[in-house]
């Protein structure tokens, strides 16, 4: 009995659950960086390249840590259960993008030094929030997905007879 179980478990991961493809994991996660980074080298005074490579190695930490051990995981048990859509995974990296910022708050908020008196987590949240940067962590998770989706989409369209 636990046999059919496993088995048709198996076989609902292989008709329904989404595939990955490298290019889907190497270039989204990539985009958000590389054009934050751009922004910043051109606002920045001093040395622009510095500033491009400083905010490209976090942005990069950050973006591909989200896809590979939050974004994709979350994709995969979704898709296994629903009939992942363009909108539904889109709505998933921007869902995902403000659980990064919440926890890229929290860890702010418990790494503070004396010189900033905030007791109060949701008090700090507040102050962080009315930043509109913050703005920018569910667009990247929205940006991220729609790419990820497009790529997917174009990998896996019709097959050609070999001839």
């Amino acid at each position: 009995m636990a046999s059919r179980g496993s088995s048709d478990f198996i076989e609902t991961l292989r008709n329904k659950a989404m595939r990955f493809s490298c290019p889907g994991l190497i270039l989204p996660p990539l985009l958000v960086p590389v054009l934050f980074s751009a922004t910043m080298m051109i606002l920045v005074r001093g040395d622009g390249l510095v500033a491009f490579l400083t905010m490209l190695a976090v942005g990069c930490v950050v973006s591909y840590g989200t896809t590979i051990f939050l974004f994709l995981p979350c994709l995969f048990l979704l898709s296994v259960t629903r009939q992942m859509t363009g909108l539904k995974v889109c709505l998933l990296g921007s869902v995902l993008g403000e659980v990064v910022f919440l926890s890229l708050t929290l860890i702010a908020w418990g790494s503070r030094g004396p010189d900033i008196p905030i007791t109060n987590f949701f008090v700090f949240f507040l102050r962080w929030a009315a930043d509109p940067i913050t703005a920018l962590f569910p667009l990247a998770g929205l940006i991220t997905a729609g790419l990820y989706w497009w790529l997917g989409k174009q990998r896996t369209g019709p097959l050609m007879p070999v001839q």
